[in-house]
């Protein structure tokens, strides 16, 4: 039965990649596109009755931001595809990749915050010029970084590969087990082949998403700003952060459930059993080698 379940989420999962690849989620991102600009005009009206001191005002702000962010999400965007990959390839627990997403998404949040402050009060930059700079500059190095995020990750599961190659050729004239006193390891233990949980990993997962701050954000901070009630701006972004989290925590789930399901692809017994080992390897090096051709396919014109 866990078994059965398992496997039911890696066809979900492919079957909604299949789907995406294929342009069968246009209405999905159609309707999405839609949601954000309806909720953007009514974020606009929300500010202004904020700023008349209406009750309720403040409140009627945060859910359309956080809304927004959910309806952002939902479209497509670079965070769900590195979310998503790392927590395919990675054997990393599903309470750390939801934590990584909702740290990914606030960080999100506060790039834009630091990006309109910055560009407002230091170089002295319009709306125009903030946005243009979000969606050029900062979407390539973004862009770039995530590509790095890709490649790190190939080059550890080629590692965990070449460790697990090298562990069948340490031969001895006496048998080998945990027990036999003989002083050192007998190559990697699936537990270390499988640990990728360094904080340099989640550091690289969280910057690659957080470089490319939600127009959403951009466009409420700048109005919040001329209106001098820019607090107001900065509690908006940090709730279409935790909107955006909602989706991105769901595609964490089904990564992890996906790729429960393709170890359980694996025969339990048999010749090709111990064909496993290299199962969470393959895994890593395959999605990053995903995360960077698709990056590289994004920069180049």
């Amino acid at each position: 039965m866990r078994r059965a379940l398992a496997l039911t989420g890696l066809i979900v999962a492919a079957a909604l990649l299949a789907l995406w690849w294929g342009g069968g989620l246009a209405g999905i991102e159609r309707w999405a596109a839609d949601q954000q600009r309806a909720t953007q005009n009514a974020m606009a009206g929300a500010l202004r009755a904020l700023r008349a001191g209406q009750p309720g005002a403040v409140a009627s702000l945060m859910a359309l931001c956080f809304a927004y962010g959910v309806a952002h999400a939902a479209g497509p965007g670079h965070g769900k595809i590195i979310i998503g990959s790392y927590g395919f390839g990675a054997q990393v627990p599903l309470a750390r990749l939801a934590g990584l997403s909702i740290a990914s998404s606030l960080a999100q949040a506060v790039t834009a915050v630091l990006l309109v402050w910055g560009g407002i009060t230091v170089l002295d930059l319009g709306r125009e010029t903030l946005t243009d700079l979000s969606e050029t500059a900062m979407v390539q190095f973004s862009t770039a970084l995530v590509a790095m995020v890709g490649l790190w990750l190939a080059w550890r599961g080629l590692t965990m590969l070449r460790a697990q190659a090298a562990a069948p050729g340490h031969h001895h004239h006496h048998h080998h087990d945990h027990a036999c006193g003989c002083g050192h390891a007998h190559g990697p233990t699936p537990e270390q082949l499988a640990q990728t949980r360094s904080l340099r990993d989640g550091l690289l997962v969280v910057a690659g998403v957080a470089m490319r701050p939600c127009t959403g954000a951009l466009f409420l901070l700048i109005l919040t700003w001329r209106m001098g009630i820019f607090p107001m701006g900065i509690l908006g972004a940090l709730a279409m952060g935790l909107g955006t989290a909602v989706v991105t925590v769901a595609v964490a789930g089904l990564a992890v459930w996906a790729r429960r399901g393709s170890f359980a692809l694996m025969p339990q017994s048999g010749p090709f059993a111990r064909a496993g080992r290299w199962l969470p390897g393959s895994l890593q090096l395959g999605a990053g080698l995903l995360i960077a051709a698709i990056s590289v396919a994004v920069l180049l014109p």
